[in-house]
């Protein structure tokens, strides 16, 4: 049985494919077309390893044949939290070519995402490694068994004669078995590929069902915005599995023009500067608190990044003044990137006013890309004035898994999705980003869903009240600040954030500050007024400064 997800319409349907954007090819084709043109160029350099695209194909010929052998099948799901390392994307593949649609949880995330994600899509497949402190012993495998009765397989990555918990597969040992004539199994190009990760602004995290046909043409459309080629020296820095390092043009968009990635396992600057030089990159996607440590550590450096063409910038709001200082300090081109995993993405081009460039956060992608920026009342706004987006296209999705609740609130009746970020539109398309509705803090790119950890704060025996807020911080753009009234006159920032690591919450949704007061202000009907508390927080940074 497929996957369940919403469609689009069958008008719009036919018009994608009609204008070409939707080939109803499975994104298994990206490989088979570099099998076709350069089977022995480089795709992945990942330390003192190289993978050409020959042998990305029959590794991961040989990975889904043995989790075929294993009873893995088409429209079965998987939930998989793998390091940046080239099995990553050799794991991905493998499981495009049998048709299992997996959720690919960041190496951060923690048993609180783990779990829910798990309950959300009731994998019959989980692929973990022992770097993560969770897949160290099979305790956490027995609560996701709980959680997932549908639990059939779990494979782990594990350093050579590492000892695995019972019934565990060895990835290596899977990666390193004869495929023995194994034919890919992908689902068509109009069911689910996999799921991508929302930010979210609730307590529980959504799932975003995104198809062979709208993820491909995504991939391939900002393949050609950004010019990408054979060769492409792209670093992966970011997280493997972010939508951004993934698409856009991401590793993804590499693979389709044919170009090489190196793995780095995050954007540290001097190994970074080291990849860099030795490899001679030309590609680099970061977030904008990256930037600011690149920047800070470029003067020493600079010799070392002369192969460096594009420093793309996205994931969170990019100040203006650091963005002025990326080609003279960087000595490469900025561009700056405005997506979600939603669908929706902006490019400022390569051919752009530097003005442009540096002062937007680019224009949509496809032509067939629908932008409504309104009021609250749902009215447009006029040109150049802040408004709420809301968007459809042959790449955005038409709705969260399983949340028919949540997209009712944030879908109208013509399928706009309204993402939360208030955003400015000038004449030419470009969009500036102003700030956003969602309840949600956007901690150097890491989106922390501010509801989540007030529940769990909620559940502390000492705390009656509690509200998570933004606020402002130079490097990271936003840090969280929870505003708590405490029953207990002891309870002190410390013990706190020990209390939410053993809830299993990731380390950067830990609030960064914790502010005790004697009671939180409300609205006039009654509900916790945060933006008074954002603009306090505000003015007490102002006066710091």
């Amino acid at each position: 049985m497929s996957i369940a997800f919403s469609a689009w319409p069958a008008e719009l349907a036919a018009r994608y494919r009609a204008k070409g954007y939707w080939l109803d090819l499975p994104m298994t084709h990206i490989l088979q077309e570099q099998m076709r043109q350069r089977p022995e160029a480089p795709a992945i350099l990942c330390g003192e390893r190289s993978f050409s695209y020959a042998q990305l194909d029959t590794l991961s010929d040989s990975l889904a044949a043995a989790l075929h052998q294993q009873g893995l099948r088409t429209h079965d799901t998987a939930l998989v939290q793998l390091p940046n390392q080239a099995e990553f994307f050799i794991t991905y593949l493998a499981l495009l070519k049998l048709g299992v649609a997996p959720v690919n949880a960041l190496f951060s995330h923690q048993r609180l995402e783990l779990l829910a994600y798990a309950r959300q899509i009731q994998p019959r497949l989980v692929i973990g490694s022992t770097q993560h402190s969770l897949f160290a012993n099979g305790d956490f495998l027995n609560e996701l068994r709980d959680v997932a009765p549908s639990l059939h397989a779990v494979m782990l990555e594990a350093s050579e004669g590492a000892q695995l918990p019972a019934s565990c597969l060895r990835l290596a040992d899977c990666l390193a078995a004869p495929a023995e004539g194994y034919t890919p199994t992908p689902t068509s190009a109009d069911q689910v590929a996999f799921f991508q990760l929302s930010g979210g602004s609730t307590g529980t995290p959504k799932l975003i069902p995104r198809t062979h046909n709208d993820y491909y043409y995504s991939v391939r459309r900002s393949v050609e915005i950004c010019q990408l080629s054979p060769e492409t020296r792209f670093l992966c820095a970011l997280p493997a599995g972010h939508n951004y390092t993934m698409s856009s043009p991401g590793v993804l968009g590499v693979f389709v023009a044919g170009g090489t990635v190196i793995m780095a396992r995050d954007p540290e600057p001097l190994n970074c500067f080291a990849l860099i030089e030795r490899h001679q990159v030309n590609w680099v996607p970061l977030v904008p608190p990256a930037v600011a440590l690149w920047l800070k550590e470029a003067p020493s450096h600079r010799a070392r990044l002369s192969s460096l063409k594009v420093i793309q910038v996205g994931g969170a709001n990019f100040a203006e003044a650091l963005a002025r200082r990326v080609p003279a300090e960087l000595g490469c081109q900025l561009q700056q990137v405005f997506g979600m995993a939603e669908g929706l993405v902006n490019y400022t081009r390569l051919d752009d006013e530097p003005e442009r460039i540096f002062t937007t956060q680019g224009c949509p992608m496809s032509p067939d890309d629908e932008i409504r920026v309104m009021d609250v009342d749902g009215q447009p706004v006029p040109q150049g004035q802040p408004g709420m987006l809301a968007t459809r296209g042959p790449y955005t999705f038409r709705g969260y898994y399983q949340s028919p609740e949540h997209n009712a609130q944030v879908f109208d009746a013509e399928g706009f999705y309204y993402s939360g970020d208030l955003v400015e539109q000038d004449a030419q398309g470009y969009l500036r980003v102003v700030g956003r509705v969602k309840d949600q803090i956007n901690r150097g790119g890491e989106k922390i869903a501010a509801a989540e950890v007030e529940n769990l704060l909620l559940q502390h025996p000492g705390i009656t009240h509690a509200a998570v807020v933004a606020m402002p911080d130079e490097l990271m753009g936003e840090k969280s600040c929870a505003c708590v009234v405490a029953s207990d006159s002891a309870l002190k920032p410390a013990a706190l954030r020990k209390y939410l690591r053993a809830q299993g919450v990731a380390e950067f949704k830990l609030p960064d500050r914790f502010q005790f007061l004697e009671q939180l202000p409300l609205t006039a009907v009654g509900k916790i007024d945060k933006q008074r508390l954002r603009n306090a927080l505000q003015a007490s940074s102002s006066e710091q400064r």
